[in-house]
């Protein structure tokens, strides 16, 4: 029986040329950022291009090994965005007189290791539905770890970091992607018993209470990490990626119904009784009130010199190396899209959100096209963790929401964010390498086999008390689907032999028919 194979290209040599387009974008943004400066390319130019290069090609050769059917298009946008990160860090560094980017290149080496070495260490992401209940308390353990004595840190009013020596660390970070693999191990598993069972109130089917545990976690967690880490940020997210597994999981209206019921309950909370979520607040509201915007604590003043520069901006910008980012709190990090919006315009802007647009829709094509429903959901999960990620960091620089302390994915400065991030990019490089594989399907019999069969037909009918005959022939699993009735029923009844992996016995000698009335046939 023949094999019919689709072949996608691996398309390594695409990615290959889209990494030196994205190289040569982020070089010459630093560039552009010495020349402002100081009239002349510095080091810094040659040395962060030459790390960032280094490493990408590093993972561009691991996905040619072990991946090499993975998404070409995912790793150049990452890089192009971690490299303009790194140069709008630079650009920051120069006005305040810090020397953050140095900092961020090295989170950024560590970062893109870590990608590597889970590319190199799962290689399959199916094995990861096997520790769905480890990844649950994996997570619980990493959001306990900033409230334990002696080890938590407070920083900015929020307890979301450890100390490790000199340098401080977030496990909620690290936290995100446990717990999107939990609910996708949960959801994959619990899908059939989730939609099946439940009641039916009006247009509208509601869950059974004992199937509404696991967003009752998620609910839970969420207020303990807005509670006790007065973490907003996090808070969102946690809740918004299981929502969105839920959803796409079950496909069912009363999830959300039931979601949006719980998210009110806690909103009309921690703004009636949280300190800190009322100072968001009113900063958000009356941003422009002097009282507000001159507050030590919880002033307005991230929101409107964010705005400020991007009224400066325009649709041009003013320019790399040419805006006033020391006006601005936290311009590296929290702020680091309004300082874009000045130097790059409306337009530059733009453009990085198109790539975010684009990095999300890869991943959610990798999650369509996996033949498996943890990676459809992991990667969907992974998917939704970055775009609520830039919506909620853009809607709170543009005042459309309150700021909430998240920060843009791969461009702010940061460690554990950075390290998070790329630990998702390995893991929708591995589902999308899943997803574009090579796929073997049946095919119909060849001419070769046709004459097989009609030879051993007649033979058997010739023989008025046939032996069994079997055919021994290497089969792939999906031809074996032609052949699966026989096959078992030769092994129900004791005649079959064991075969060995990736062999059938194809028992193809039909059943001696009733004698006619002249003799044999």
């Amino acid at each position: 029986m023949s094999n019919i194979q689709t072949k996608p290209v691996p398309r390594r040599n695409l990615e290959l040329v889209l990494l030196v387009v994205a190289l040569g974008i982020t070089m010459g943004a630093n560039w552009l950022v010495d020349m402002a400066a100081q009239n002349e390319a510095g080091q810094s130019f040659m040395i962060q291009g030459a790390v960032l290069g280094g490493f990408a090609l590093v993972v561009h050769i691991v996905l040619r090994i072990w991946a090499k059917y993975a998404d070409p298009y995912i790793l150049p946008i990452v890089v192009t965005l971690n490299g303009l990160g790194l140069a709008m860090i630079h650009r920051v560094d120069n006005a305040i007189n810090a020397d953050a980017a140095s900092s961020q290149l090295m989170y950024t080496g560590v970062a893109m290791a870590a990608a590597v070495i889970t590319l190199w260490a799962i290689r399959d992401h199916r094995i990861l539905r096997r520790g769905t209940y480890i990844f649950l308390a994996a997570s619980v353990l990493l959001l306990l770890m900033p409230l334990l004595p002696g080890l938590g840190v407070e920083i900015n009013g929020s307890r979301i970091w450890i100390a490790l020596g000199p340098f401080t660390f977030q496990p909620g970070e690290i936290a995100k992607i446990t717990l999107a693999l939990f609910f996708a191990g949960y959801l994959s598993s619990n899908r059939d018993l989730i939609l099946l069972a439940g009641r039916k109130i009006g247009p509208i089917q509601f869950p059974r209470f004992r199937d509404m545990g696991p967003m009752l976690i998620a609910w839970g967690v969420s207020i303990g990490v807005l509670v006790f880490q007065r973490d907003l940020g996090s808070s969102i997210l946690f809740f918004g990626l299981f929502m969105a597994m839920i959803y796409v999981a079950t496909g069912r209206i009363s999830w959300i119904v039931i979601g949006l019921s719980l998210v009110a309950v806690a909103a009309v909370f921690a703004v009636n009784f949280m300190s800190h979520v009322q100072l968001r607040v009113d900063a958000w509201i009356n941003a422009f009130d002097p009282e507000v915007y001159n507050r030590q604590y919880g002033s307005s003043r991230q929101i409107v010199q964010g705005l400020f520069g991007l009224g400066t901006g325009g649709m041009t910008g003013t320019g790399l190396g040419e805006g006033s980012p020391r006006l601005v709190p936290l311009a590296n990090s929290d702020m680091i899209m309004a300082v874009f919006g000045e130097e790059l315009g409306l337009i530059g802007v733009t453009a990085i959100v198109l790539l975010f647009v684009l990095l999300v829709s890869r991943g959610i094509r990798a999650a369509l096209g996996t033949r498996d429903g943890f990676g459809k959901l992991l990667a969907t999960g992974l998917s939704f963790t970055i775009a609520l990620q830039c919506f909620v960091v853009i809607g709170g620089v543009t005042r459309l929401i309150p700021l909430t302390g998240l920060t843009t994915p791969f461009m702010s400065a940061g460690g554990s964010a950075l390290l998070s991030n790329w630990i998702i990019v390995a893991l929708l490089l591995l589902v999308s390498h899943n997803a574009r594989r090579p796929i073997t399907t049946a095919g119909p019999l060849t001419a070769e086999e046709s004459q097989r069969v009609t030879e051993m037909n007649a033979r058997s009918a010739l023989d008025a008390t046939p032996e069994p005959h079997a055919v021994r022939t290497n089969l792939s699993r999906g031809a074996a689907a032609h052949v699966a009735s026989s096959s078992s029923k030769k092994e129900e009844s004791g005649t079959g032999k064991g075969t060995s992996a990736g062999t059938d016995t194809v028992d193809l000698t039909p059943k001696p028919g009733p004698k006619s009335e002249g003799g044999d046939a």
